[in-house]
């Protein structure tokens, strides 16, 4: 088998393991991803899987492969870096029960920027779509479809694709203080400017990032009450992105 370990590339940690260094690694480009190894791409396109376009920890290899094997799954999985106009990184306005404020898709009309597509079999994404919650009627997320022109997905060859899959949040995103979606800078520099900004939000989670992950990950109660939180404290706005939502 060719190719290179997770380990070596630097890509191996996930955040669910390491909820600090959330979204995680990503490639420096597109792959194969098998087990612990990422493998050549020999194409950029698979007709007979889905397009799912990944904003967080989704285009991290070592949480990806954690998501799959959790369901027993060693089948490849293609990731293709993509350049995308008309989807930022928003700040997802609930608590993951793993102990991180994940990233979320948000509307950003024009702008660009470079993502990852994981290429999802019938398995492999309804292993994501349970880790995202969409099956469940309480869960965090919908998978939206993206339709072009709404949102241009330019492959490195060239190819445009007429749309892809994104989980769009159910609760919202948490805005910047001026009502439009906020960025995610990573966990760390986020949960210090949310804990800073809050002291409810410290009441609950404590005064530093390592103690809010701590928190969140022993008690999904608590996670449930700082999601609320975000919500009493009138942070939280839509992505945008809720009118591509089917509905339930």
């Amino acid at each position: 088998m060719t190719g290179r370990t997770l380990e070596e590339l630097g890509l191996a940690e996930a955040p669910r393991d390491h909820p600090l260094t959330y979204p995680g690694a990503w490639p420096a480009d597109s792959g194969l991803l098998h087990g612990d190894r990422m493998l050549p791409l020999e194409r950029l396109v698979h007709e007979d899987r889905v397009p799912v376009l990944s904003v967080g920890s989704n285009a991290c290899p070592g949480q990806l492969r954690r998501k799959m094997a959790a369901f027993g799954i060693t089948s490849l999985v293609p990731m293709v870096k993509a350049a995308v106009t008309g989807v930022g990184i928003g700040v997802s306005a609930h608590v993951s029960r793993l102990g991180y404020v994940s990233a979320s898709p948000v509307e950003a009309p024009g702008e660009p920027r470079e993502l990852f597509l994981v290429w999802l079999d019938a398995r492999q994404l309804a292993a994501v779509d349970a880790s995202e919650g969409v099956p469940l009627p309480h869960g965090n997320y919908d998978r939206a479809w993206l339709p072009a022109p709404d949102v241009r997905i330019e492959l490195a060859d060239g190819t445009l694709l007429p749309g892809a899959f994104a989980y769009v949040n159910r609760h919202g995103v948490l805005h910047n203080g001026t009502g439009a979606p906020r960025g995610h800078p990573g966990q760390r520099a986020l949960l210090t400017q949310l804990l800073v900004r809050s002291p409810r939000l410290r009441e609950l989670f404590g005064v530093t990032p390592e103690e809010f992950c701590a928190r969140a990950r022993a008690d999904a109660g608590l996670c449930e009450r700082g999601t609320r939180l975000f919500a009493e404290q009138k942070w939280v706005t839509e992505s945008g992105l809720e009118r591509y939502v089917a509905p339930r």
